[in-house]
């Protein structure tokens, strides 16, 4: 059986790294599985789309499908997504089913210090505005099956509570 591990959280909090932690844990336990990244997925289908609401909100429709594919085919999908909006995150685990969402809850400061993309540098200077859990909106999970504080613990403590989360939930 498989499911949908949904790695929530701003940018900069760890769930590229994470999920490819991830990945790697599953494949050595047998489980066929793949990430779907955010970043790359709009890099590669529809790089012009932009970052208003509806972008934001057609994305994260277009990655959850792709998890619901995935998973209903033995996959497990790990999915790297900031997903702002509690709604989408909702919507992703009615249509999905066997579901994990994970929140990467990290300080602005130590987001700010890891910075991968640069983009809190630019928001500092002015050069972008509404950027996700800096000056733009990010509604914090309600009930996620799991809260890690990424500034707090190492990539394999945090590998460790998601795989211990599937056990729990009986996915794995």
């Amino acid at each position: 059986m498989s499911f949908v591990v949904w790695l929530t959280g701003p940018s900069g909090a760890g769930k590229t790294t994470l999920a490819r932690a991830l990945l790697n844990k599953l494949k050595e336990m047998g489980f066929r599985a793949e990430i779907l990244d955010g970043d790359e997925i709009r890099k590669r289908l529809y790089p012009d789309i932009g970052f208003s609401k509806e972008a934001r909100e057609l994305h994260n429709r277009v990655v959850i499908h792709m998890a619901k594919l995935l998973s209903r085919n033995g996959v497990v999908a790990v999915v790297s997504l900031i997903s702002p909006f509690r709604h989408v995150r909702e919507l992703a685990r009615k249509e999905t089913g066997r579901f994990i969402e994970v929140y990467l809850r990290c300080s602005l400061e130590r987001r700010i210090e890891r910075d991968p993309k640069g983009l809190y540098a630019r928001a500092l200077k002015g050069e972008i505005k509404g950027l996700t859990g800096y000056d733009g909106v990010y509604e914090e999970p309600e009930n996620p099956e799991l809260v890690l504080d990424t500034d707090r613990m190492s990539v394999s403590d945090e590998v460790e509570a998601v795989i211990g989360k599937a056990r729990e939930l009986g996915y794995i």
